[in-house]
């Protein structure tokens, strides 16, 4: 599956100025991050991969970091400059001091909630929209958190079932993954 989706990357033309920009999008607890490793993986080597969740501002930045993403990301690699941002730090609170840099590359996956919005869907190369049903998500999350952010992850929920509808974001992605475990 994912060779198969690589190759459709490598067959779409660039959309961010040089860059197929592929958006990993979903809820907490998809899947997202494994399948946007894996899918970076089948597409080659150096294929950088941006987690939204790195430059969150905290659990109240869930839909609002996008004009970070665009000033330190999106608008460099746009004008074939590197991008870099400062990764958030969530036990301490607040963004850390070093800058990880993002050449830019043939291929940039950005993954995370809110990462295929219709604000970037006339640059994007491709857009995946990740699913499970919620009790899966639910059970993913905990194991993945320990179950110590369960409190915080409800609200999560609830803000990505809001952005999602406006946004229609399964709607216009050009794939739909569900990660259901199958027997």
């Amino acid at each position: 599956m994912y060779g198969e989706i690589a190759g459709e990357v490598w067959r779409r033309a660039a959309r961010l100025g040089g860059t197929r920009l592929v958006a990993v999008d979903g809820p907490s607890g998809a899947g997202k991050t494994r399948f946007a490793g894996r899918l970076a993986t089948a597409l080659g080597p150096a294929v950088p991969v941006v987690h939204t969740d790195d430059l969150l501002d905290g659990w109240g930045d869930q839909v609002t970091f996008w004009p970070r993403l665009e000033e330190w990301v999106l608008a460099p690699l746009r004008a074939g400059r590197p991008g870099r941002y400062r990764t958030y730090d969530w036990e301490a609170g607040c963004f850390g001091p070093e800058w990880t840099v993002v050449e830019p590359a043939p291929v940039v996956i950005l993954e995370g909630v809110t990462s295929a919005r219709a604000r970037i869907r006339p640059e994007l190369t491709l857009s995946v929209f990740v699913t499970a049903p919620l009790a899966t998500r639910v059970r993913r999350a905990q194991e993945r958190d320990g179950g110590t952010l369960s409190a915080y992850l409800e609200e999560w929920r609830r803000g990505e079932d809001a952005h999602f509808a406006a946004d229609a974001t399964a709607h216009h992605a050009d794939l739909v993954v569900d990660t259901t475990p199958h027997p």
